[in-house]
This record gives C-alpha cells, sequence and structure tokens, in this order.
C-alpha cells in the first residue's frame, strides 16, 4: 500500500519514523509519501489561505492550490481520497479493516477552519472524523489513521493474531491482560488465567469482555 499526505506541516509525520510504524516502513510492508500543500501555490509567498466569504472566524484554506496538489499526486484518481473532518463519517475498526484492503490511500489535511468547499465536492472520496471533537490541523487524525491502518497490512503487526482478539475486532472490548508478577501491590492475577485450562480462559476472557463493554460502551452490544 502507499499513502499520500498533502499537509502544510511535513514534519509532523517524523513521528512515523518511530515504534513498530517506524520498521515496517524500512522494510518496505507500506509507504507514505508526504507532500507540502504550500509547494502548489501561485502566490509568492506560498499562500494558501483566506478569509472566508460571508465572514466570521478564522481562515479557510483556498481550492487552488489544494486542488492541484491532488490532481499532480493522483492525476488518475487511482487512490481513495479522503478529507480528515470532525464533520465526517466516524471512523471504527469495519471502516479501518476496509481501507487496509485498498491499494492507495490520499489523505487531505485542513488547518485554520477548513478546506474550500468546492475541493471535496471536486476531489474527495470519503470525509472521516476519528472523533466528536476539534482539533488544530487534520494530521493528528491522518496520522491516527495511519496507524490504525497500517496494523492490518500484512507482516506489519508480525502475526495476524494480534489483530483477532483486540477491542472491537469481535464487536466488543477487550478482555483485561496479566503478566508477571502474579502478585502487585496487593492485586493478584485471576486464577483462571494460571490454571492452564484453556477453555475456561476463553470462557473467563468472552464474558469480561462482554462485561466491559455493557459497563462503558453498551452502544456496542445494542448494534
Amino acid at each position: 500500500m502507499k499513502i499520500d499526505v498533502l499537509t502544510l506541516f511535513p514534519s509532523m509525520y517524523r513521528v512515523l519514523d518511530e515504534s513498530i510504524i517506524g520498521k515496517a516502513l524500512q522494510k518496505g510492508l507500506f509507504a507514505v509519501n508526504v507532500v507540502n500543500i504550500r509547494d502548489y501555490s501561485l502566490d509568492k509567498h506560498k499562500k494558501v489561505d483566506d478569509y472566508p466569504y460571508g465572514g466570521g472566524a478564522g481562515m479557510v484554506m483556498m481550492p487552488g492550490p489544494l486542488h492541484d496538489a491532488i490532481r499532480a499526486v493522483d492525476p488518475e484518481h487511482r487512490a481513495v481520497r479522503i478529507y480528515l473532518s470532525p464533520k465526517g463519517k466516524r471512523l471504527d475498526q469495519k471502516t479501518v479493516i476496509e481501507l487496509a484492503g485498498a491499494e492507495r490511500l490520499l489523505l487531505v489535511n485542513g488547518s485554520y477552519e477548513g478546506i474550500d468547499e468546492r475541493v471535496i465536492q471536486l476531489d474527495i472520496d470519503l470525509e472521516l472524523s476519528i472523533g466528536d471533537y476539534v482539533l488544530t490541523s487534520g494530521d493528528y487524525a491522518s496520522l491516527v489513521l495511519i496507524d490504525a491502518v497500517a496494523r492490518y497490512l500484512p507482516d506489519v503487526l508480525g502475526s495476524e493474531s494480534s489483530t483477532e482478539e483486540e477491542s472491537f475486532s469481535a464487536g466488543l472490548l477487550e478482555y483485561p491482560h496479566y503478566t508477571r508478577p502474579r502478585e502487585f501491590e496487593g492485586l493478584s492475577v485471576p486464577e483462571v488465567l494460571v490454571n492452564g485450562n484453556h477453555q475456561l480462559i476463553a470462557a473467563w476472557r468472552k464474558a469480561e469482555s462482554e462485561r466491559l463493554t455493557r459497563e462503558r460502551r453498551p452502544d456496542l452490544l445494542e448494534r
């Protein structure tokens, strides 16, 4: 998979060089191409924003530079073009898995008050939100999306089973985890996890997933 990212802040994506994602990029398991939208501004000062029609606070990203950047990076529209926006469909695990099956993604990141609506109409396939809150830049949401999608690409995690029993994989939150020592600050590992009976362990984990989901995310059970 190739992921193109259009942004005003390319240096933010240096964080992708770290941890599991960084190792996957080094191995060539997928690729990220970061493009500075300002490179497509015709203004001598590389201006990319202007005042909104109708008035109001803040600035809006102009359509010209962004439209030209999208068409230059993806001239044949081979990528799924995604605009990260609080107005978009809320990102969930089902969407993550679907996007992981694409050959190419193009992520468009707005700043200030957002982007000109005409770019969305002309160039965007999907608007996505990572939650019901507002960020200073879509880049934070893009980083979340890249990480979430990359985990489902072949060999990135090293084991396909790593994504099979985690939160949301079966519509439930994940069960609690424990490791050594068996006793810590007066708290013990549940006896069922140390008795070696895998059938009982599986039943306990399922029950704990259902309990946590019922307590913390009952909306998942309703679905």
